[in-house]
């Protein structure tokens, strides 16, 4: 079912690749993971012409959705989710060079894109530019690239005035735990990416960071996990614990960076 409707897609005029990613990519699903799908396009699919094609596969769809990228986010008929994204080759070749060639960091997740090229699927590749981005970007880890993130995500953690760290003790002393919650998501964020920033290693995404930092990292902080996992558990039961708690992971933290 799922190589019909590629076979399908593959053949609108404004596809020009086609690319699987996500578990499905790799060696390690089963039969109920997810499809994310990524279709590279000249210019916009109309709905009516992707609708058309996905009610012969889904038996649910939601068409249009743009939260994060412009996306179908659909059940196919066997019950499995599939996640249909619509990118520019160009425009994603570019945001690929700021940070690969030109050493941009961000606010955490700065090798996303990197690792969803590297380890995408080809299924379509009419004129061969996705395969030739892959090559481009098979690169070893730039050395320029690892020192900006550590430097720009260590600030954001403690050392600049807006550090996460301090916005969390303020939010803390106000027994705002929405504001607690949501500044430790983000300290998480720029927390992984100096790791997998340290470790030379493309960020995977959002998911199942401890077990895969554990698998893929040969540089982590002492007592990785109990450490994330006390301060978590400190959020909703001792909040008067969460700044000691942050201040153990920081330091471990900074012994591996120096």
């Amino acid at each position: 079912m799922i190589e019909s409707l590629f076979r399908e897609l593959a053949v609108l005029p404004e596809v020009e690749a086609i690319a699987l990613g996500g578990s499905r990519a790799g060696e390690v699903f089963d039969e109920k993971s997810d499809y994310d799908v990524y279709l590279y396009c000249t210019k916009a699919v109309s709905e009516d012409k992707r609708r058309k094609i996905l009610e012969k596969y889904c038996s649910y769809m939601e068409l249009g959705n743009s939260f994060w990228e412009y996306e179908d986010n659909c059940t196919l008929n066997n019950g499995i989710d599939i996640d249909i994204l619509y990118r520019d080759l160009d425009t994603f070749a570019n945001g690929l060079a700021q940070v690969m060639e030109n050493f941009q960091p961000c606010n955490g997740y700065t090798t996303c894109m990197w690792h969803n090229l590297k380890n995408c699927k080809i299924i379509y590749d009419r004129d061969g530019r996705l395969q030739a981005l892959k090559e481009r970007f098979d690169i070893p880890y730039p050395k320029q690239l690892k020192a900006n993130i550590i430097e720009r995500n260590l600030k954001l953690l403690i050392d600049a005035m807006p550090a996460y760290k301090l916005q969390i003790e303020k939010a803390v002393g106000r027994g705002d735990l929405v504001s607690i919650c949501h500044r430790t998501a983000a300290f998480m964020e720029s927390y992984f990416d100096i790791i997998w920033a340290l470790n030379e290693q493309s960020h995977p995404g959002e998911k199942r960071l401890v077990s895969l930092c554990k698998k893929n990292c040969s540089l982590l902080p002492a007592d990785f996990e109990e450490n994330i996992n006390r301060l978590y558990a400190d959020l909703y039961t001792k909040p008067e614990c969460i700044e000691a708690d942050l201040e153990r992971i920081i330091l471990e933290l900074k012994k591996i960076i120096q």
